[in-house]
């Protein structure tokens, strides 16, 4: 009796102690919340995955003739083989989204829900994900290569490849199809006891959070139509708000108008702001309501709590105290080392202040990726040698101080943290460009040429993209060789410096950098004489 009473308290406790364990510590169980099967069945980033939607005619008519509201509509759709039924498709983007709906192309973006219509139901363990329309890149290469940069830095990405999308037995297209940000991503990459996600903005008010390409449901915004804009002042042909930055440039036509938003103190009234509401990470008080940005855009279900913790992160972040316990430095230093190869200017960097997500885990804070097709200097550059010799010291957008950036800002202030801030740009300047760059490029063009020669819905003609991708080869060679040259204090480093000394520049006056992809989409995505609404999330 007296061993069985032992043996007893013995099971008791251990009962207790894996309660306690799987309550709150369920990966030291190898146990997360979903199934993650979808990495394997649904991303092979060296194939092509096969997506075929099956959507009636009336659904599907209805999407294309309404794309800005970007309503759900009912399809199935088999990947890879694997056939889901009740599955929830709309339209998604934002200067592609208004860009196609103006242009005679039905090819938009689309997300896909497993879980809408029938409760629990996932792909393979990932409620959705999103198929993007490779808008604006005549190599079809710019975003895959841009998110594989980023992972082969280190950073936690998303999962990728490229997906050749039928609709109803028939090839529509070749598209990137990207792993959504939440939840499943967050289990995937952090284990089911993961922390707190966010996706910064500094756009919105009454137009609702126009960032990131997502157009969420969460917001509500619906993007005008830009064919009719009006009211342009007769005495301009253009308008060039931040020029560089590239956050609004209306074109006028002589049988065009257009209107400008009102533009108020801080920013467009109800639309962008220019400073303050927290997507900057500049520190402005503990008030919960002044990060807008930042905590109106929350991916998880964050309490007061977790928002409060962040707030304490920017604040120590801002003042450069205790930077290692509230902002993971290695990994982010890691993400704007690749930022910062890639030219990604639509980002962080930029007036804009989006294209990222914010995550936070333990009252510790870094940057994750989002949105790549502006990269490789398609945003906010005309000129291929400010372009291909972008930097390092300074990798802000014109205009945009390291002040106000701290994420960067601070970090670069740091001896130790630039050195390893450094160490990373050499790394990807060396291994990731370079002739393994070349080989690499070959690689995909091998993967995906005859999917692109044979695309009816695509942007560009095989021939501009065979010409795109040898220029992102030549692109890649000279970015090296500027960044490395940059290391080695033979290049200025910072945008003042090499104002005042072009001559030490790298030479890259036969790059034409619109043969890879331009903002005006290629293949008339605007057509003639309606204007050309740059990137302005307007």
């Amino acid at each position: 009796m007296k061993y069985i009473n032992t043996i007893t308290i013995f099971l008791i406790v251990g009962a207790v102690l894996f309660t306690c364990m799987l309550m709150f510590n369920p990966t030291a169980l190898g146990i997360t919340a979903k199934d993650t099967l979808y990495e394997s069945t649904l991303f092979d980033k060296d194939g092509i995955t096969t997506v075929n939607i099956t959507i009636s005619d009336e659904n599907w008519a209805d999407m294309l003739e309404n794309p800005l509201e970007e309503e759900f509509h009912l399809c199935d759709i088999t990947v890879n083989g694997e056939t889901y039924d009740s599955v929830a498709i709309r339209t998604k983007g934002l200067t592609s989204l208004s860009s196609v709906a103006s242009s005679d192309s039905d090819r938009y973006s689309f997300k896909l829900k497993a879980d809408k219509y029938v409760s629990g139901q996932s792909f393979d363990g990932l409620d959705e994900f999103v198929l993007n329309n490779i808008y604006q890149d005549a190599t079809y290469m710019k975003e895959y290569l841009s998110y594989e940069m980023m992972d082969y830095i280190g950073v936690d990405t998303p999962l990728y490849s490229y997906a050749a999308v039928y609709i109803n037995g028939e090839y529509f297209g070749l598209y990137l199809m990207v792993e959504a940000p939440e939840e499943d991503f967050l289990d995937r990459v952090y284990g089911a006891d993961y922390g707190e996600l966010y996706k910064p903005d500094s756009i919105s008010g009454e137009m609702g959070n126009m960032g990131g390409g997502e157009g969420d449901e969460r917001t509500g915004f619906q993007m005008p139509d830009a064919g009719n804009l009006t009211g342009f002042p007769d005495d301009m042909n253009q308008m060039d708000f931040q020029n560089r930055t590239g956050i609004m440039n209306f074109t006028k036509t002589d049988d065009q108008n257009m209107t400008m938003p009102t533009m108020g103190g801080g920013g467009m009234e109800g639309g962008m702001s220019g400073s303050g509401g927290g997507a900057d990470l500049v520190y402005i008080d503990d008030d919960i309501d002044s990060y807008d940005q930042i905590f109106d855009n929350a991916v998880t279900d964050a309490k007061k709590s977790d928002e409060k913790r962040v707030i304490t992160a920017i604040r120590n972040l801002n003042e450069g105290t205790y930077l290692e316990t509230y902002v993971d430095v290695d990994e982010v230093l890691r993400y704007f080392a690749a930022n910062t190869a890639l030219v990604n200017l639509d980002s962080y960097v930029s007036s804009m202040k989006h294209n990222y997500y914010l995550y936070e885990e333990d009252g510790q804070i870094s940057i994750l990726p989002w949105d790549f097709n502006l990269a490789f200097a398609a945003y906010g550059i005309s000129d291929a040698s400010e372009a291909v010799n972008f930097p390092i010291d300074t990798p802000v957008a014109s205009g945009v101080s390291l002040d106000e950036r701290p994420l960067i800002g601070v970090l670069l202030e740091n001896e130790e943290y630039k050195e390893l801030y450094h160490a990373y740009l050499e790394k990807i300047a060396t291994e990731f460009y370079g002739d393994s760059f070349d080989e690499r490029i070959a690689a995909i063009d091998a993967l995906i040429g005859d999917y692109v020669e044979s695309d009816p819905t695509a942007f560009y003609t095989y021939d501009e993209y065979k010409t795109g991708i040898t220029t992102l080869v030549e692109y890649g060679d000279l970015r090296a060789e500027s960044i490395l040259g940059q290391l080695n204090d033979t290049i200025p480093s910072t945008e003042e410096e090499q104002t005042a000394n072009p001559d030490l520049l790298v030479d890259a006056s036969d790059l034409n950098l619109s043969a890879m992809g331009s903002m005006s989409g290629g293949g008339g995505a605007f057509p003639m004489g309606t204007p050309s609404v740059e990137q302005g999330r307007v």
